[in-house]
């Protein structure tokens, strides 16, 4: 039986799966149209929280993928959401991209005054980041804000390989201040699933979840009983998948997304 046999919609990751920076992984745009022209439900589902879905719409129609806005589930508009329905009258300060913010404000989320006056300090990627950025962070945890991550990922690829991700910008508000980060919002996280499976409106076993990281979409998939697919174009090498139990194998490996067209 093909892969996409009983498959209604497909959720796919963008760094490493699609994109490389801002370079496109060949046969991406090609296997998004052949996905789409079979009837298939699309959604773009990233652990990217530093940037806006108005950026990522930017980003994909540059490259000529063409999806409406709402089939773009950041982790920056996932925890936006997160915030606006839990915590209505709370104030946060953003440690990122100006990406995070825009979704931050386009919820109609405050942002404090000051970072003394911050109920949450909300971090994600910032390839940017300064001293006085961080350490904005580092006053307003110390203030008794409480630490919500857009991901926790280590790495993420860009166009000269690994680079360091949300991650790193944790360890440090967490090694200044001794606080813990309460909540990651990103990939595996019940909360991105069900905002995914939200926007297509399809059960958990006729959705595909395809991505290159073991630690956030495969087990993403596997958690809500999705079929997977891991390409091989970013984090995880073929060697890798040697040493992963086989209850957390993806029930498929590609060299790239360009391979999945033969699974139509």
């Amino acid at each position: 039986m093909r892969l996409l046999e009983n498959i209604q919609s497909v959720l796919i990751d963008l760094d490493g799966t699609v994109l490389h920076g801002d370079r496109l992984i060949k046969g991406a745009v090609e296997t998004i149209e052949a996905l789409q022209n079979a009837g298939k439900k699309v959604a773009f589902l990233s652990n990217r929280g530093n940037l806006s879905r108005a950026e990522g719409l930017e980003r994909l129609r540059g490259h000529g993928i063409y999806v409406e806005k709402e089939a773009i589930i950041f982790s920056s508009t996932v925890t936006a959401r997160f915030i606006k329905a839990h915590y209505p009258k709370a104030s946060v300060w953003v440690l990122g991209n100006k990406g995070l913010g825009e979704e931050i404000c386009a919820h109609d989320i405050p942002i404090a005054q000051t970072p003394e006056e911050a109920d949450f300090v909300v971090v994600t990627l910032h390839d940017a980041i300064t001293y006085d950025e961080l350490n904005n962070a580092f006053r307003a945890t110390s203030a008794d804000a409480r630490i919500i991550a857009t991901n926790s990922d280590k790495t993420y690829p860009n166009e000269e390989g690994p680079a360091i991700d949300v991650a790193g910008f944790i360890g440090a508000i967490e090694a200044a201040t001794g606080r813990k980060t309460e909540l990651v919002v990103g990939k595996p996280s019940c909360f991105m699933a069900e905002a995914a499976l939200d926007y297509v409106g399809t059960e958990a076993k006729h959705c595909l979840i395809v991505g290159d990281s073991m630690e956030s979409d495969i087990a993403l998939g596997r958690l809500q009983g999705m079929k997977t697919a891991l390409v091989l174009t970013g984090n995880t090498t073929e060697e890798a998948l040697t040493h992963v139990p086989e209850r957390r194998q993806p029930d498929a490996v590609f060299e790239s997304i360009a391979d999945l067209r033969g699974e139509l």
